[in-house]
């Protein structure tokens, strides 16, 4: 299964790269507010799609741009296609395909492609996450104090942007700093090879952190909800580090989150 969705990964990587130098002439459509699709991700996506359902038929979809296919099957696909958008529409060179699988619930595979650098993120369940088949683990860095973060921006919805800063404010205070790339799944993967000690992020969807999320825990790091449970991929909210920033990272985004009322969202 990690191999098909390599496969998967990397002709979606390809469309992707193909169209670099036509970004001006692709046809872009806004979904919601600083909330971008356009032709690539729509190309990169049916390539994903007809990968995985030509090796496994009997397969559930849950995709960014088509939405939810056989919602009752055992294993689902979790698919972004172009994660960073954004980024690649202005030719910011800092986007990921992003592929999970679910059985039953369950993260067992997770997949993570830079096009650009050609690095590719691979983990399944159990047996530990590779980075272009060398084996990667979190770092070993101890609490906030000169930790690098990672953490995505509030860009469609800002109705929580006052508590998000809250929290920026209180994690940068602590940290040797904090960097906003531009892509959810590439930070996750980053942290999991130890290039940032910790990540952050509201309001996400399962697309842009179900490979992730597993790659850094199977790299050895802790990934949780803001209330310190395994409903990230439901709430969106997520706090992923090395175990020994972990606490003192919970601690502080709690602190400021309980403040506010975003969780009663």
């Amino acid at each position: 299964m990690v191999n098909i969705a390599v496969r998967a990964a990397r002709a979606a990587g390809d469309i992707i790269v193909r169209n670099m130098d036509r970004i001006d002439r692709l046809k872009i459509v806004t979904k919601q507010n600083n909330d971008f699709v356009s032709k690539v991700d729509l190309m990169a996506e049916q390539a994903i799609i007809d990968t995985l359902k030509q090796a496994f038929p009997e397969h559930g979809i849950l995709a960014e741009e088509s939405g939810q296919q056989d919602r009752e099957a055992e294993f689902q696909w979790i698919i972004d296609p172009l994660d960073g958008t954004t980024n690649y529409l202005h030719g910011f060179p800092q986007f990921s395909v992003s592929i999970a699988l679910q059985h039953r619930g369950r993260l067992e595979v997770g997949v993570i492609y830079d096009p650009i650098s050609q690095e590719l993120f691979t983990a399944s369940r159990g047996n530990g996450a590779t980075l272009n088949d060398r084996k990667i683990r979190v770092t070993g860095h101890k609490g906030l104090n000169n930790a690098l973060l990672g953490t995505g921006f509030p860009y469609y919805d800002q109705s929580y942007l006052d508590t998000y800063l809250e929290t920026m404010k209180a994690l940068m205070q602590k940290t040797a700093g904090i960097r906003r790339p531009g892509s959810a799944a590439l930070d996750l993967a980053w942290l999991a090879a130890g290039r940032i000690d910790g990540f952050w992020e509201f309001n996400l969807k399962a697309w842009d952190i179900a490979a992730g999320a597993l790659i850094v825990r199977e790299a050895g790091g802790i990934v949780s909800d803001f209330e310190n449970k395994g409903n990230y991929l439901e709430s969106g909210d997520i706090i992923a580090a090395a175990p020994k920033v972990f606490p003192e990272m919970l601690k502080i985004i709690q602190e400021k989150v309980n403040a506010s009322d975003y969780l009663k969202k």
